[in-house]
């Protein structure tokens, strides 16, 4: 534990400070022992110090916190800005602020001899005083040792740094990786009779890494086991069970403590949390997590939005424990304002549907067009990612092709109805209510609804039984490339998404940045996505970047297996979603001129006319 002492000069820093230590068995630090001499001359000559005097002495405190990672601090860090400077990279530091009256500090002031600091300045210490909505407030009006007693009796007792509540797959995982990291974690999960008990004990006992852990059953008991601000990730079921944990938390929490949600929530509600809990004086983060259970033990991707300030607070966590790109960066960075961490992830896994059904369709042409085995297709696919298809959904694809149970390839054995968990429909809703045409991500969704009619279906089948036109064989490499072709449609679908809510909902969001923190850690990581950060920069129109002459091979390409798939019957939906975003694109073959006269005709809606496209709405009396 760091433990910084501040307050207006006079308030007692260095004598309470000096106790702490003591009784903590920690060593002291006089913050005004780092002034460097120009400080002390400007000081002594009565001249109140500046940001700029005060930058160097702050980040000259901050750098020693950090090399002993035990001690006492007294240092007057007045601003809300200089304390943020203190923090700097130390989430186990804990304030404690001294809070007197003007008065009774003059008093104190004009009765010190001996220090370079004249009362004179008092004055202007008060005026630049802003207290903190954080940490221990204790006033000085009582005698040293009862202030001592006070803090001490305050301080967090186990001093755990890091909280985490929901010890599922996801929970446990995200445990391990932080404890791993060598954070002092405290963990919750509820108490249920029979079926949950002593969760966290038992999880503790299980792995030498969290020996430093602490588990709870009791939330109050967990919540007292956390320094200040408290920093607490929640990992339970989004929705109705995330406001019922923070109702719980609610009474039990301090001004300036902080609650991440890092499940999967509705960008709407994480904002309506956002605002409800700011109320209160209670920061929220709403965070974005995807890799599913191995990202989250080695390494997932972390999306956080909500205040910047407050993610500052926990970002040494969350990027400690996120995958690394490339360089060996963190693939975590702040999102954004607002309910942007959990949009963003709901885009990632809208992004993921429409790759994941691709790589379906994929499968269907191989096996029941050119009447390949799952095996032979794994070997095809497999030699796609020496070709620029490089992702982890192609790995796992062509992997779990080769899974027998006995003589039977698993895939034969799983019933054909796709489950959903929410997200790629919300993620149709907004591309409704944003305008903007994530065709490929509603096709995928649909394809999943579509598949839940199993029986519906297979009676459909057995009543018509319908021949389809054979087809010889599809071109591999026309494969390859209309898939090629197709994912990057599908990525600038969901980046134009993504880049109309930043514009609507002004969020400011990094599109490279967030491409950037894609590459590693998350379902949708490709070596597209490593193509993609530089192609950002330019914009989303994914389809400029490419050469007249590569863009008509994969056109063709994708109109090739589009085809095979409607002569045989085989259901493409992304890529003929692809196919037809892309005629509408490339192509000039006009529709809606017939939908705005058939809108005029019937409710006189006007249209606008091609001889003046900007000009005046005209009406026709058709009859």
């Amino acid at each position: 534990m760091i433990l910084f002492v501040m307050g207006v000069c006079g308030s007692g820093k260095s004598t309470i400070g000096q106790s702490l230590a003591k009784e903590l068995k920690y060593p002291f630090f006089d913050g005004d022992d780092f002034h460097p001499q120009a400080n002390i001359d400007k000081m002594s000559k009565g001249q109140p110090l500046n940001d700029d005097d005060r930058q160097g002495w702050l980040q000259a405190l901050n750098q020693k916190a950090k090399e002993v990672k035990e001690g006492v601090f007294a240092c007057s860090a007045l601003k809300e800005s200089y304390r943020q400077i203190l923090f700097e990279g130390i989430p186990w530091g804990q304030l404690v602020y001294l809070n007197g009256s003007f008065e009774l500090i003059d008093t104190r002031m004009k009765a010190r001899k001996d220090h370079f600091m004249p009362p004179g300045l008092l004055t202007s210490q008060f005026q630049t005083l802003e207290e903190p909505e954080y940490g221990l407030n204790i006033s000085i009006d009582q005698e040293p040792e009862k202030i001592v007693e006070e803090i001490m009796e305050n301080l967090s007792p186990g001093n755990q740094e890091f909280g985490l509540i929901g010890l599922g797959v996801m929970g446990k995982s995200l445990a391990r990786n932080l404890a791993g990291k060598g954070f002092k974690l405290a963990l919750y999960n509820r108490f249920v009779k029979n079926s949950e008990e002593q969760v966290a004990e038992k999880f503790i006992e299980e792995f030498d890494e969290l020996n430093d852990c602490k588990g709870f059953e009791d939330l109050g008991a967990f919540v007292n086991s956390l320094s200040t601000p408290r920093k607490i990730f929640l990992m339970v079921n989004a929705g109705k069970v995330t406001d019922l944990v923070i109702e719980e938390l609610k009474p039990l929490l301090d001004k300036g403590d902080i609650i991440i949600d890092g499940g999967n929530s509705h960008f709407a509600d994480t904002q309506r949390r956002m605002e409800d809990l700011k109320a209160n004086g209670l920061h929220f983060i709403g965070t974005g997590v995807s890799g599913g259970e191995e990202g989250a033990l080695k390494g997932p991707s972390i999306m956080p939005g909500g205040d910047k300030e407050a993610y500052q607070k926990i970002a040494p966590y969350l990027e400690a424990i996120a995958a690394r790109d490339a360089q060996g960066n963190g693939c975590c960075t702040y999102i954004g304002k607002g309910g942007s961490g959990h949009f963003v992830k709901m885009i990632h896994n809208g992004i993921e549907y429409a790759e994941m059904q691709l790589l379906a369709e994929v499968y269907a042409l191989l096996r029941y067009v050119n009447g390949l085995s799952p095996e032979q297709i794994s070997d095809e696919l497999q030699s796609w990612e020496t070709n620029g298809l490089s992702s982890y959904l192609l790995e796992i694809t062509h992997k779990l092709l080769l899974k027998k149970e006995g003589e039977a390839y698993l895939v034969d054995l799983i019933l054909d109805k796709a489950g959903n968990k929410g997200t790629g429909s919300w993620t149709t809703i907004s591309m409704a209510e944003l305008g903007i045409p994530a065709t490929m991500i509603s096709s995928a969704l649909f394809a999943r609804y579509i598949s839940s009619f199993k029986q519906k279906r297979e009676r459909y089948q057995k009543q018509f039984d319908l021949s389809t036109t054979k087809q010889s064989q599809v071109s591999t490499n026309d494969l390859r490339n209309a898939y090629q072709l197709a994912r990057l449609v599908n990525h600038q679908q969901g980046f134009e998404l993504i880049n109309e809510a930043s514009k609507q909902y002004q969020w400011e969001l990094n599109l490279p940045e967030l491409a950037r923190i894609w590459t590693n850690g998350c379902i949708i990581r490709s070596e597209l996505m490593e193509e993609l950060i530089g192609r950002l920069k330019s914009g989303t129109d994914f389809l400029l970047t490419l050469e007249k002459e590569e863009l008509a091979i994969k056109l063709e390409a994708l109109k090739a297996i589009t085809i095979a798939g409607i002569q045989t019957g085989v259901s493409l939906p992304t890529h003929l979603s692809a196919m037809d975003y892309l005629n509408t694109q490339l192509f000039d073959y006009p529709t809606a001129n017939i939908i705005q006269a058939q809108r005029d005709f019937f409710g006189a809606h006007t249209y606008k006319r091609v001889d003046d496209p900007e000009g005046p709405s005209h009406h026709t009396v058709w009859e």
